[in-house]
């Protein structure tokens, strides 16, 4: 019986331990988006204080989550019956936001969907532009694309229109790159567009329309 008790002690501190430092991943990766130069640049372009809506949710969960890898591996290696009920109550308190997320989230998804596509393709439109706002926002996005290895927001190089040739070095891929590539206006450029990562960044904004 002892031998079947550590080995559930183990286990459960094996996985409060993976727990944990899947807390400190999303921890570590919300405060770079917060405090990276191009998500400062790029929620302020209006001219005004956007609140960091995804971020600050972000970095919520992350330490949540770390507290609870404590408070379980604490809990498994001491047998500690205080720590574990705690994390049991607060697993169970976090299934049922999952839950009501979730019904939210089908609820209201033709909502987000419509803000985020009347974001995305006002972006589009920047990166068409001419003016000076829409060429602070092209130096941006020439960074992004260059860091995650993409090109464009919508439909790819063709987002760029008639500004493609002057900024195609961002979107241009080798032919050791591990990224999709294909021809576009005579160049080899990156397949994938920004997707999931630049609509983390675009929630940012969501919350100040």
């Amino acid at each position: 019986m002892a031998g079947v008790n550590n080995c559930l002690k183990y286990s459960m501190f094996v996985f409060n331990f993976l727990f944990w430092l899947c807390g400190i991943l999303i921890l570590a990766l919300a405060i770079w988006l917060r405090v990276s130069k191009f998500e400062q640049e790029f929620v302020t372009e209006d001219g005004g204080m956007h609140p960091y809506v995804a971020v600050n949710i972000l970095i919520a969960v992350g330490s949540i989550i770390m507290i609870l890898g404590f408070l379980g591996c604490c809990g498994a290696m001491k047998e500690s019956r205080c720590m574990l009920l705690v994390f049991f109550i607060c697993l169970l308190l976090i299934l049922l936001l999952q839950v009501a997320a979730g019904i939210l989230g089908v609820t209201y998804r033709s909502e987000y969907e419509r803000v985020l596509n009347e974001t995305l393709h006002k972006n589009v439109e920047l990166l068409r532009g001419t003016d000076e706002k829409a060429k602070s926002f092209q130096k941006n996005l020439i960074n992004f694309q260059k860091e995650f290895k993409c090109c464009g927001l919508v439909d790819g190089a063709s987002d760029w229109g008639q500004n493609f040739q002057p900024n195609s070095e961002s979107c241009e891929c080798s032919d050791t790159s591990d990224s999709p590539c294909t021809l576009y206006d005579g160049k080899y450029v990156y397949q994938q567009i920004l997707g999931l990562v630049f609509s983390m960044v675009l929630f940012c904004q969501i919350g100040n329309k």
